[in-house]
């Protein structure tokens, strides 16, 4: 079984960047497909970043040109970079492991502790 750790999340203000890690462990994590979702209180977990073992990536409407996941499979380790952020961007975060590349709840198999990020206006 895959085990999940995100770190990164913070305090940062509206325009400002954050870029979160998760650090996977207890499976061969480069033939995953990796992803990040977020969930705000009261809504529904949203995925807004995939990325396949071979670098192909997919993102939401809500994140793209502002968020860019990448992964280093040498070091097991994927992030997700993101700038431009926005007030709505304020959720937990979490990393997830994927069985593709679309955005769909059903293609998510595991999922970390999850991070915080809050933007302010």
């Amino acid at each position: 079984q895959v085990q999940l750790a995100e770190s990164g999340g913070g305090l940062v203000q509206a325009g400002g960047s954050l870029r979160l890690s998760c650090a996977a462990s207890g499976s061969i994590f480069s033939f995953n497909t990796m992803g990040w979702s977020r969930q705000a209180p009261g809504k529904q977990r949203e995925l807004v970043a995939a990325i396949a073992p071979g670098g192909t990536t997919n993102y939401a409407d809500s994140v793209k040109g502002r968020f860019t996941i990448s992964r280093d499979n040498a070091k097991n380790t994927v992030y997700l970079q993101m700038n431009s952020l926005k007030p709505e961007d304020t959720a937990v975060y979490y990393c997830v492991t994927m069985k593709g590349l679309r955005l769909a709840t059903m293609n998510v198999a595991s999922w970390g502790q999850g991070t915080q990020v809050t933007v302010s206006s």
